[in-house]
């Protein structure tokens, strides 16, 4: 499974706006409905089980990043947003650093392998150095796109 094949092209967030995590969640969520990702109906939702997900364990597993995820039973297809703030971002991470790359992951309840594909595609893909840094980096949504893309390809070492 690439990363391509669930994060969606259109929502791609280069500069997050928030700087609160529940905000910067709010606003990945915003950026999948928009994308046609997840239905508008189920933003509140969403948002409201990813916080409450975020308040019994921290996705921010360190090293500047974090992967809020949720599992739905209305979501049809696993979606994910990609958001990067240049401010960093207090999500309670594991080092207490803050967190400057942020994957929203969405899946469907019945699909919990295709969910656990994805989260080691995106954790194996946050673990490399050069990764996380182009990510950081990053200063549009192409930028974030060509990484995605060049990970798929296995490029980055």
């Amino acid at each position: 499974m690439k990363l391509l094949d669930f994060i969606l092209p259109d929502a791609l967030v280069p500069e997050l706006k928030s700087t609160e995590r529940d905000e910067v969640i709010a606003e990945l969520v915003d950026a999948a409905v928009a994308a046609k990702g997840v239905p508008k109906t189920l933003r509140d939702t969403l948002v409201k089980e990813i916080i409450g997900r975020e308040k019994h364990g921290s996705t921010g597993f360190g090293k500047g990043v974090a992967v809020p995820h949720v599992k739905h039973e209305k979501i049809k297809k696993m979606t994910a947003a990609v958001g990067v703030s240049q401010k960093g971002v207090d999500f309670n991470a594991l080092d207490k650093e803050p967190v400057y790359s942020v994957v929203l992951l969405l899946s469907p309840i019945d699909q919990p392998d295709q969910h656990l594909q994805a989260m080691e595609n995106i954790f194996s893909n946050l673990q490399k150095d050069n990764f996380r840094r182009f990510l950081r980096q990053a200063d549009s949504a192409q930028a974030i796109k060509d990484l995605l893309l060049e990970a798929d390809n296995q490029q980055l070492a």
